[in-house]
């Protein structure tokens, strides 16, 4: 009875003991899958973050471009392009204001040398006219920007000058906005009668003259004010659909049909392992 005693109390020990190794065993296993989740949790947290931030500043970006864009584009990209197209001699040559007009009315104000604003329709207008030495005729012409007045009024008067009357503009829209545009300044300047000044005449439409122009001016406002926004407007576009709407070209992968799980549940393995222990009776030894 003392033996029969101590084995049985030996077998709960072991089982206490097994039980223990298993319980720390799955404690374990559970601190290892909770460090795991919070591992994965905390870059879960950084991705969504960081595909958060990236994705309000490109958003930031490309609103402000584009916007940009519908703003520039008519005050200063058109009529940069207009002037580019006008195809305006390079080297200045020299003009004469030959009269000048106050012109009052929307019927008489089609066109002005000088208005502040682009938008709204004007009832007050100044037309300036002048006449232009022709380069293309006087290839050896150069401005004679250290002759004094008297001297370039005489020098006139030995030049072939145009025979067509042209219009004075302060640029090729003849409108634009305070402070690169005065019209009080130009027109006392320029608008007086006699008046003797460096200009830039259109190759394809002598009747528009300007007092400055300068090509690079022209083209670094098409690159600043167009190329420049529409190029962060596509970038930020597409980093944002390429977050967010998947737009990376991909190949379909292949469709492979799921094989079937059959059931091995506890139930269906004894009841297979039951068939299995039946004999089976033979037609031939039913007699017997």
């Amino acid at each position: 009875m003392m033996r029969s005693g101590t084995s049985e109390e030996q077998l709960l020990e072991q089982q206490q003991q097994e039980i223990e190794i298993l319980r720390l065993a799955k404690l374990r296993e559970i601190e290892k899958r909770q460090k795991f989740s919070e591992r994965t949790f905390k870059g879960k947290n950084i991705r969504e973050h960081s595909i958060f931030y990236t994705t309000c500043v490109l958003a930031f970006f490309s609103v402000s471009a584009g916007s940009s864009i519908l703003f520039l584009v008519p005050l200063y990209v058109d009529p940069a392009l207009s002037t580019l197209a006008g195809d305006f001699i390079s080297r200045p040559t020299l003009c004469v204001t030959t009269r000048r007009e106050e012109l009052r009315g929307l019927l008489n104000c089609t066109w002005s040398s000088c208005r502040e604003g682009c938008t709204s329709d004007y009832f007050k207008c100044t037309h300036i006219y002048v006449n232009f030495v022709d380069i293309d005729k006087n290839a050896n012409f150069t401005y004679p920007y250290n002759a004094t007045y008297e001297e370039l009024a005489n020098y006139t008067l030995d030049i072939e000058k145009s025979t067509i009357e042209s219009v004075l503009q302060v640029n090729i829209k003849g409108c634009g906005y305070p402070p690169s545009v005065r019209c009080n300044n130009f027109t006392d300047t320029f608008g007086y009668e006699g008046a003797i000044y460096p200009c830039y005449y259109s190759r394809k439409n002598k009747t528009v003259v300007m007092t400055s122009y300068n090509r690079d001016s022209q083209v670094n406002t098409i690159i600043h004010f167009f190329i420049v926004p529409f190029i962060i407007t596509v970038i930020s576009s597409v980093g944002i659909c390429i977050i967010h709407c998947n737009c990376s070209c991909k190949k379909e992968r292949p469709k492979y049909r799921r094989p079937r799980v059959e059931n091995i549940s506890d139930s269906s393995i004894s009841t297979r392992v039951e068939q299995l222990m039946t004999p089976v009776s033979c037609p031939g030894q039913s007699g017997m």
